[in-house]
C-alpha cells in the first residue's frame, strides 16, 4: 500500500492511498507529488464542515497539470467521510491535480461515486480542521 505525508504549517497529515480502488488516480497524484508539483500551492477552497481543496497551480481553482484523468468510481472505498482524499473535477473525467479532503461524512454523500476517492488521512486528522483558505501545502512526501 502506498502511503504519504502532506506537510503544512499547521501539521502533517499521513495518508494511505487506495491503490486497488483508484490505481490511475493514485499513480497520477504520486507522480505529481514526486515532481514537486504541489510544493507551495495553497488550499484555495475551504468550506467548514465540508472540504479543504488544493492542487491548483493558479491558486484559484481554475488550473490543472495540463491534462485530464478519468474518474475511477467502482471500488469498495468510493464514499466520502472524514479524512478522505478525493479528486476534484469540472465534470466527469476532467480531474487532474486538484483534490479535496473531507471534514466529515456530513453533507458529502452526493459526492459518492461522482468524485474519485483515492486515499484517506490516517494520522493528523486534526490538521484538516485547522486549515484556512490560503494555507500552503509545503510538500507532499510519498513513501513507496
Amino acid at each position: 500500500m502506498t502511503t504519504g505525508e502532506i506537510h503544512t504549517a499547521k501539521g502533517i497529515m499521513k495518508v494511505s492511498f487506495y491503490d486497488e480502488d483508484a490505481p490511475n488516480t493514485v499513480k497520477n497524484f504520486v507522480k505529481l507529488s514526486k515532481e514537486g508539483f504541489y510544493d507551495g500551492l495553497n488550499f484555495h477552497r475551504v468550506i467548514p464542515n465540508f472540504v479543504i481543496q488544493g492542487g491548483c497551480p493558479n491558486g484559484t481553482g481554475s488550473g490543472g497539470p495540463g491534462y485530464k484523468i478519468d474518474c475511477e468510481l467502482t471500488g469498495d472505498n468510493q464514499y466520502h467521510e472524514r479524512g478522505v482524499l478525493s479528486m476534484a473535477h469540472a465534470g466527469r473525467n476532467t480531474g487532474g491535480s486538484q483534490f479535496f479532503i473531507c471534514h466529515s461524512r456530513d453533507n458529502t454523500s452526493h459526492l459518492d461515486r461522482n468524485h474519485t476517492c483515492f486515499g484517506k488521512v490516517t494520522e493528523g486528522l486534526e490538521v484538516i480542521d485547522q486549515i484556512k483558505a490560503g494555507d500552503k501545502i509545503e510538500k507532499i512526501v510519498i513513501n513507496d
